[in-house]
């Protein structure tokens, strides 16, 4: 998916602020949720089941400034019982690899919080 760096995206010295790049992931892993018809299911009031992060890590190998056109990917790197680990890469518009990154997302009860197996359409989703 495309980003383009908006100048409050920036710090002092004229790159990309270093929290920023979790909140690219987080649209590209939002969108990928979303093309699989997943995120629809869990945000609807009524269903019993959220995601959650995990964890998330970014490993920042070249400088981004300002207005800068990234495109920003994800895809599954495994699929287990309750949860997904999910890699991301970044690049310029130079075809620079500027951001890389993993993360796990559970799937969890609203109720109790503790993890809950994805069902078979998920799995399927997930796994493809």
């Amino acid at each position: 998916m495309p980003v383009q760096v908006r100048f409050s995206e920036t710090d002092a010295f004229g790159h990309l602020n270093n929290t920023n790049a979790f909140v690219y992931f987080e649209d590209a892993r939002i969108a990928l949720f979303k093309e699989l018809g997943l995120m629809q299911k869990w945000s609807k009031a009524s269903y019993s089941q959220i995601i959650v992060v995990a964890d998330l890590q970014c490993d920042f190998h070249k400088q981004v400034p300002f207005d800068e056109q990234l495109q920003v990917g994800v895809k599954v790197q495994r699929l287990g019982t309750s949860s997904v680990d999910l890699h991301y890469v970044a690049v310029t518009s130079k075809g620079d690899i500027c951001l890389t990154g993993r993360g796990t997302i559970v799937q969890i009860s609203k109720e109790t919080g503790r993890g809950v197996a994805f069902d078979e359409e998920a799995r399927k989703l997930l796994a493809d």
